[in-house]
């Protein structure tokens, strides 16, 4: 392993009246006699415990290095052989939840991953409000920046890993990171968009009231929308190094886009809407327990998966819209999810109960009703889709696609050329490949070629944490983006309502999607 931290057993030879040398120069000659080549710093806090240490271990023992951007520093020095027991953690700082991977560093073996909710959120579910709520006001920003630091710790907790690691790697987008270092985050959302820090690097652990013998590095930000957890993600997929061209999408309430291959790299961010996390949607919710994920419509009824407390249950909670009686689950529905509002709107268009313009039918079925002076469609006991979550959500696939069509347009590329298309984050996890081509959010291609990279900026920070000379790849990334500003396109909202019809108004572009509601209709008639 090369990666930023390593722990080095030394058997030191003692001090003689011919080898007067000091305690610190006996053990960085021996650190490069075992193949240490950079220079290692030795603090004082080190310095300091050399005397008696050294003596009481008979002079035999294990020294550990943080990388910090430019040399080693000896971080802690042990008596005796304790090289077995090195460790190190990749976190993906998530707006809602923070993911924390505990790593043995010699093996590279994942030893243990857990998570926990933002502490952000008591002052929103949505960024802006949390920007708003600590903008110029340094006491509520050291509020932001503790609850953050705190959802880290509870991480570190849970993996037991506060006094045994000796790195970090965090990546996030550039708010999540501005919040983490206690700065006011104001700037990513506001003209001319320069944000106070997008390179921050290594930082002492210590100063971030991170308990971590070592340091702390940072993804870089690309820009104020394209942060850090993107060129994590570009590290896990090596898009950057394929010879064939890939789009990378990482998509929830912003959209962050990547075309390219080892050639060139284009890249753009915007909003997509609050549509893909429950926002803004009556009975959406968050992807957890009560959440409905998964919707099928079959012989004119709903029938709906929602979300259990416990995994290994999952897959037996089933609800029918059409039959309260016949539920087969504890678990009852509670809102539906961005995954689960995808199936939804697909199967609502295949059976012919909303239109191209997603206009719901009154006729077409008696799940479909009117509240609240407008139309509805009831997809589970008491829980009821409304024609505006629908337009909502379709405005949000719009600006979706649109990204990617404008993307495409500005390489000069088709979609015929892209070998590989990459769906992060937890939104690609979870939804139905066959419902997003549906709704006409992904593009109509080969379906072995739509990737789902998973959780992408995690797995990034794991790579960099084992393998230090990917610094030198993330430098190359961020020399070769050419970021794209998408309100600076002209005809961006033309491309955006051609895209608002289900699933496009070129429906010539989804010949499968086409055949499919063919089908559907021709088994609706039988």
């Amino acid at each position: 392993m090369n990666g930023l931290s390593q722990k080095r057993y030394l058997e030191l030879p003692l001090p003689t009246e011919d080898d007067p040398r000091s305690d610190q120069q006996r053990i960085l000659d021996s650190l490069a006699a075992a193949g240490v080549e950079e220079r290692v710093h030795i603090p004082v806090h080190i310095l300091r415990k050399l005397y008696p240490l050294l003596d009481n271990a008979k002079w035999k023992i294990t020294v550990s290095l943080a990388w910090n951007g430019e040399n080693w520093e000896m971080v802690e020095i042990e008596e005796g052989d304790t090289t077995a027991q090195h460790y190190g953690l990749a976190v993906d700082l998530g707006s809602t939840t923070v993911v924390a991977r505990l790593l043995d560093c010699n093996s590279g073996e994942i030893l243990k991953e857990v998570s926990c909710f933002n502490k952000q959120i008591q002052w929103g579910t949505d960024i802006l409000s949390r920007i708003f709520y600590c903008k110029d006001n340094r006491e509520k920003l050291e509020e932001v920046r503790r609850a953050t630091v705190e959802s880290i710790c509870e991480c570190m907790d849970k993996l037991d890993a506060s006094h045994s690691a000796l790195s970090m790697v965090i990546a996030g987008n550039t708010t999540m990171i501005h919040f983490l270092l206690g700065m006011d985050a104001f700037c990513v959302f506001y003209t001319p968009h320069a944000v106070h820090a997008d390179c921050p690097g290594f930082q002492l652990a210590r100063d971030l009231d991170i308990p971590l013998k070592g340091y702390v590095y940072c993804y870089p930000a690309k820009s104020n929308y394209l942060g850090g957890d993107i060129i994590s993600g570009m590290i896990d997929t090596e898009l950057y190094k394929k010879n064939e061209i890939s789009v990378f999408f990482d998509i929830g309430t912003n959209g962050e886009l990547v075309i390219g291959n080892k050639e060139f790299l284009l890249c753009g961010a915007g909003a997509a809407g609050p549509a893909l996390e429950g926002g803004v949607v009556r009975t959406g919710m968050r992807a957890d327990v009560g959440a409905v994920d998964e919707v099928k419509i079959r012989d004119g009824n709903i029938y709906v998966h929602v979300i259990g407390r416990h995994e290994e249950d999952s897959g037996s909670h089933e609800k029918n819209s059409g039959n309260h009686e016949d539920n087969s689950s504890s678990e009852e529905p509670q809102g539906i999810c961005g995954s689960g509002i995808i199936d939804l709107i697909a199967e609502l268009f295949l059976e012919g109960w909303i239109d191209i313009r997603g206009k719901l039918s009154l006729e077409k079925s008696p799940l479909i009703q009117e509240r609240d002076n407008q139309l509805c469609v009831k997809y589970a006991p008491g829980l009821y889709f409304y024609q505006k979550d629908i337009d909502e959500f379709i405005r949000t696939k719009s600006a979706a696609h649109t990204m990617v069509e404008i993307m495409l347009r500005e390489s000069g590329l088709d979609l015929k050329q892209a070998d590989r298309f990459y769906v992060a984050g937890a939104f690609g996890k979870h939804v139905s490949k066959e419902s997003a081509i549906t709704i006409g959010m992904y593009p109509d291609m080969d379906r072995d070629h739509i990737i789902n990279a998973g959780n992408s900026s995690l797995e990034g920070a794991q790579k960099l944490l084992l393998n230090r000379s990917l610094l030198t790849d993330i430098d190359q990334i961020l020399e070769e983006m050419v970021y794209i500003q998408f309100a600076e396109v002209e005809d961006f909202l033309e491309l955006m309502v051609a895209a608002q019809a289900l699933p496009h108004t070129d429906y010539k572009r989804y010949p499968t999607v086409m055949e499919k509601l063919k089908e559907r209709q021709k088994d609706i008639k039988l």
